[in-house]
């Protein structure tokens, strides 16, 4: 096993395009790492560059301590797992999770034996005579884990294997690779755009936008402590809700309503409320916002209640998915998440508590977070 580390990577491909600015990350011995970001933000691009399979422009990569920005993909002792699982259709499991190791010329009985091993860890040990077509999409899957096992390299890296499963199989794949990490403790990095994945897989979670880092730390940190309006609106689900609002010394105008959250700022700011943070509240008062019920989702365990924002809700481009630097305003996004107790109808008004611990608020021209 080994580390892998970025220092001030960048990628410029022949058209000019920017896919990599000045990335610097470490993934330590062991850990499993996540690249998450919209599409275009670069990640599957710096994964490429660890495989061999882009070339950096600037900056160094290392696999242990080994630069490798000028080694040949099949010195780097890395294997990788594809979106698209890439597996031979006229072999069968276990040739197929065999392949590396018989181009490398290894004993057919250490093959075998490794195979085996592999395929038992997996649960796929009664599949080695079938061929791909006659496989699930998840027991594909696991062959293709298992092609990577196999080899016992320094590193995995993982190219959002699981984009192409359905939901039920995403959530069961998700639990298995993680355990798979656990018990094998290969350094891994993953590159995905589902925030989910992100948060409930990785050790650590590096966040991308436009090329750029924007924070690295644990997925509780960064649901937690995010550092910029891009990290707070891309982790949670649903996600954050960010108001237009006004700082003074009585705490933060929203529209007409205040929440009385201390700062030293003062003026024009963004407030980040999450749909976890609030509660049904008996009326109105210190700390409660009062809001129109749009619509009421039931999904069994909790309620998402669609409410009219108490003040201009903001959207940057990414969560809208376009090219759009700017924030948009859309004066109706406002959701909490409540008990399935709580009955609310269309139309009418609900109190809810805001827990002022947990509001972020960030500056409306560079998009930081603004310490309390």
């Amino acid at each position: 096993m080994a580390s892998i580390a970025f220092e001030d990577v960048s990628k410029v491909f022949d058209d000019g395009t920017k896919a990599v600015d000045g990335l610097d990350l470490e993934i330590a011995d062991g850990e499993f790492t996540i690249l998450v970001g919209p599409s275009g933000s670069g990640k599957s691009t710096a994964l490429r560059m660890v495989a061999g399979l882009e070339e950096a422009t600037s900056g160094d990569i290392s696999i242990g301590p080994r630069v490798v920005n000028d080694m040949a993909p099949k010195d780097r002792d890395i294997a990788m797992v594809f979106q698209s699982y890439a597996l031979y259709p006229h072999m069968s499991v276990a040739e197929n999770m065999g392949f590396a190791l018989k181009l490398a010329k290894q004993p057919k009985a250490e093959i075998a034996s490794r195979v085996s091993s592999a395929a038992t860890r997996l649960g796929i040990g009664e599949l080695l005579h079938r061929r791909p077509r006659a496989l699930s999409g998840g027991q594909r899957q696991r062959v293709a884990l298992g092609r990577a096992i196999v080899r016992s390299p320094e590193a995995f890296l993982m190219d959002e294997p699981l984009s192409n499963l359905d939901a039920k199989l995403r959530v069961e794949m998700r639990a298995y690779i993680a355990k798979l990490h656990q018990e094998l403790g290969t350094t891994t990095l993953y590159v995905t755009h589902d925030q989910t994945e992100a948060m409930t897989m990785g050790d650590r979670v590096a966040v991308m936008r436009d090329g750029r880092l924007s924070q690295v730390d644990t997925p509780q940190a960064l649901y937690e402590r995010p550092a910029n309006l891009f990290v707070a609106g891309f982790i949670g689900s649903p996600a954050m809700n960010l108001l237009r609002g006004v700082a003074d010394e009585d705490g933060v105008l929203l529209g007409t309503q205040r929440l009385a959250v201390r700062t030293p700022h003062r003026g024009d700011v963004i407030v980040g409320i999450r749909p976890e943070a609030l509660e049904p509240a008996g009326g109105p008062g210190p700390g409660v916002l009062s809001l129109r019920v749009v619509l009421s989702e039931m999904l069994g365990s909790d309620v998402l209640l669609h409410l009219e924002a108490p003040a201009s809700s903001v959207l940057t481009g990414d969560m809208l998915d376009t090219e759009d630097e700017e924030l948009v305003d859309d004066t109706t996004r406002f959701v909490a998440r409540v008990p399935p107790s709580f009955r609310a109808d269309p139309g009418s008004t609900v109190h809810l508590r805001v827990d002022l611990d947990r509001v972020h608020l960030f500056d409306p021209a560079t998009e930081a977070v603004i310490g309390r």
